[in-house]
C-alpha cells in the first residue's frame, strides 16, 4: 500500500492507494502530524509514501513519515517521472499539474490529452500522445472569481459556485452566479475546441474540487476523476521505488 500526500493551495489531501487503486481518502485545511498518523494507524500495510506541494517546501512531512514509512518520496521539480516535460521552466511549474499529466498518460496511455483541473486556479494542460506534457494556461477558478467579484466592487455579493445557474440572471446574486460559471465555462469549451481542432483525437479530463459543476454542462466526450492527481501521484512512486529497486 501507497501513502499520497497531496498539499494543495487551500487544502491538504491524503489518500491511501492498494493495487493501483485509491481505498481511503480525506482532505484538510492545515496538515498535521495527528492526521497522518491516523491514517497509518487505519492502514498499517503501508509501506511507501509520496509528498507532494504546491504550498512551499514538503520537507517536514516528508521527514516525519520518513521516521514511519520503509521509502519516502518528495516529489519535486528534479524527481523522475515516466513521462516527457517540455515546460521551458520546471523548476516553477506546479507539482499537481505535473502528476495529474502522469495520471493522464497513466489511464490513455499513448494519446493526446488535455487535463482542465478546477481548484483555487483551473489549469487547462496539454499531454501529447508521445508522452511528453506541453504545458498550458492558468486562470481564476470560480471560488477565486467569486471572491474577487466580492472583495474589489463595493456592493456585489458573495456567491459561490453551484450546478445549476439561469443563462440570463434576473438579481444581481444570479447575474454574478451566471457571469462567473458560464463565463468559465465558455472559457473551457474554447480550450477544448482548439485542442481538438490542432490535435483530433483527445482524451479531455475534468479533475479538482469543482469539476462536478461542469463535467455535464460541457458537451464533449469527458472523463471525470477526481482522483487523476493520485493518480499521478502514485505512479510517479512507483516509478521511482522501482528504479531503486526497493520494494
Amino acid at each position: 500500500m501507497n501513502l499520497i500526500v497531496d498539499i494543495g493551495n487551500t487544502r491538504a489531501k491524503l489518500a491511501v492507494v492498494a493495487e493501483g487503486e485509491v481505498v481511503a481518502q480525506r482532505s484538510v485545511e492545515r496538515l498535521r502530524a495527528q492526521d497522518l498518523d491516523g491514517m497509518l494507524a487505519a492502514w498499517p500495510g503501508v509501506r511507501r509514501a509520496i509528498v507532494s506541494s504546491t504550498r512551499g517546501s514538503a520537507s517536514e512531512a516528508a521527514e516525519w513519515l520518513r521516521r514511519r514509512v520503509a521509502y519516502v518520496l518528495e516529489f519535486g521539480s528534479r524527481t523522475p517521472v515516466p513521462i516527457g516535460n517540455a515546460y521551458a521552466t520546471p523548476e516553477t511549474l506546479g507539482c499537481d499539474r505535473l502528476a495529474a499529466a502522469v495520471g493522464a498518460a497513466t489511464r490513455c496511455p499513448g494519446r493526446n490529452a488535455l487535463i482542465v483541473d478546477f481548484g483555487t486556479a483551473v489549469t487547462v494542460d496539454l499531454l501529447t500522445a508521445d508522452g511528453v506534457f506541453r504545458g498550458g494556461c492558468i486562470s481564476p477558478g470560480a471560488t477565486t472569481r467569486f471572491r474577487a467579484l466580492h472583495d474589489y466592487t463595493a456592493s456585489l455579493p458573495l456567491c459561490e459556485a453551484c450546478e445549476a445557474w439561469e443563462e440570463v440572471g434576473t438579481t444581481t446574486r444570479s447575474a454574478v452566479v451566471a457571469g462567473v460559471m458560464q463565463g468559465l465555462a465558455f472559457e473551457i469549451e474554447g480550450h477544448v475546441r482548439e485542442a481538438e481542432r490542432r490535435y483530433g483525437d483527445l482524451c479531455i479530463f475534468f479533475t479538482g474540487g469543482e469539476a462536478k459543476y461542469f463535467a455535464k454542462r460541457i458537451k464533449n466526450t469527458i472523463f471525470a476523476d477526481c482522483n487523476l492527481v493520485f493518480c499521478g501521484l502514485n505512479r510517479i512512486l512507483e516509478y521511482n521505488a522501482s528504479e531503486e529497486n526497493l520494494i
